[in-house]
């Protein structure tokens, strides 16, 4: 959200805590902000056991309203020092965020809702962009890039997968039949894919030696179809770190000289020197 940075004042300064995750600032908003999240997950899980919750329903409950309060003013100061508010409250952390903070204003008028505030857990996902395990979030838009990159072929593959659990499992129906427990062509597939993918339920298995043959070939199918989508996958993966690894050679803060190592980052990784301007 750096394009809905305020120029100026006190929303800019805000701007730069809440956001501003590689600031030494914005490092212990959301740090604070984590101990809060886990708190809170923790109290909601404590208090789904009846025995702990009748002894310290007051303090769970006294907790909560705590935590929702401090959530709904993390809420609005949220919106309030961007420039574009909708931006932020129809993304998925500004879904997420609200999702966190409703349930309890609606306990009052639905029985049982407050429960709903277990989708706190899902801003956990901010632990990524704390200390310096910012790095990581990195690796993973390499990864989501790659997976993009891949849809093409994977889409390929996996229709491939499912033309050939359908052959397989329909051979094996005509093979084995109901009197062995594959009672029809659809669960017949069902069982094709559970062997494929090398599952294994064991809830249905076949009984004549032509069908523990053909179920053997399967796994066999199984285990090199496994290997396809990760090589695919790598291939892009590997790639894009190289770009990125170019992209990224010689650049350093004009602040400190530290080096940098993402062409994508906002703040320098050793003084907080606001790199935005420099890109």
């Amino acid at each position: 959200m750096e394009d809905d940075k305020p120029n100026k004042g006190w929303k800019r300064n805000l701007h730069v805590i809440i956001y501003g995750t590689h600031t030494p600032a914005g490092k212990l908003f959301d740090i604070l902000l984590l101990l809060l999240i886990l708190y809170s997950v923790i109290i909601v899980m404590l208090e789904s056991v009846p025995r702990i919750d009748i002894k310290y329903h007051g303090f769970f409950n006294m907790s909560e309203w705590v935590v929702t309060i401090l959530f709904s003013i993390e809420y609005l100061l949220r919106i309030i020092c961007i420039k574009r508010p909708s931006k932020y409250i129809f993304s998925f952390f500004g879904i997420i965020d609200l999702l966190s903070t409703i349930p309890k204003y609606l306990s009052y008028l639905f029985v049982g809702s407050q429960y709903f505030t277990a989708f706190r857990a899902l801003r956990l996902l901010r632990v990524f962009r704390i200390l310096k395990l910012v790095r990581f979030v990195g690796e993973s838009n390499n990864l989501a890039r790659a997976l993009k990159g891949s849809r093409t072929k994977i889409f390929v593959f996996v229709f491939f997968v499912l033309v050939v659990s359908v052959l397989l499992g329909t051979l094996m129906y005509l093979i084995e039949g109901p009197e062995h427990g594959f009672n029809s062509i659809p669960h017949s597939v069902y069982w094709t894919i559970v062997t494929l993918t090398t599952v294994g339920y064991g809830d249905i298995s076949p009984e004549t030696p032509l069908g523990q043959f053909l179920a053997t070939l399967i796994m066999i199918i199984g285990y090199g179809i496994i290997a396809v989508p990760t090589g695919i996958v790598s291939a892009k993966y590997a790639t894009s770190i190289l770009k990125e690894k170019d992209a990224d050679e010689g650049r350093s803060c004009p602040n400190c000289g530290a080096e940098i190592y993402r062409s994508d980052a906002l703040y320098c990784r050793k003084c907080g020197f606001d790199l935005s301007d420099e890109a």
